[in-house]
């Protein structure tokens, strides 16, 4: 009975083995997917994208809006609510940057939509040029074709 058991365990693990394999290249091959590593790809960017816009708001556009607005820091602004404090300044600024970093979006969104366009009417007008211009064999059969007409 115990080499029954013993049997059985290793069929188990040899399975089990099996299955984890089977699992293992399946996840190989969903990782390895390009929806995936473009994916991954595109949340990097964007997190430091998302660090120079929000630089550029911090460092450089809040502090002109401040001065043009008399000073006022909006990070600082909140309202005493009873015992609770009510930060909505911070909520300002986050808006602020929301704001401006969808407009760069929009912006570079623009720009490679216009880039990309440009580039599909030049292969289109390249190959409406090759479609024009007839091969030499063409244009000879052509004539001769014509000047048997003429000749009938």
């Amino acid at each position: 009975m115990a080499n029954i058991d013993k049997e059985e365990l290793k069929k188990a693990r040899k399975e089990a083995r099996k299955k984890a394999g089977k699992l293992g290249s399946e996840f190989k091959e969903f990782i390895m997917q390009g929806n995936v590593v473009d994916l991954a790809v595109g949340v990097i960017i964007g997190g430091a994208f998302g660090k120079i816009v929000s630089s550029l708001v911090d460092d450089i556009l809040m502090p002109i809006i401040g001065i043009l607005i008399g000073g006022l820091d909006f990070s600082n602004l909140s309202i005493d609510v009873l015992d609770a404090k009510v930060m909505y300044g911070a909520f300002i600024q986050n808006i602020i940057d929301f704001l401006i970093v969808a407009f760069c979006i929009f912006i570079f969104v623009k720009v490679i939509n216009s880039a990309t366009e440009k580039l599909k009417k030049e292969k289109e007008e390249e190959e409406a040029e090759e479609e024009a211009k007839k091969s030499e064999e063409v244009a000879l059969l052509e004539e001769i074709r014509d000047l048997l007409k003429k000749n009938k």
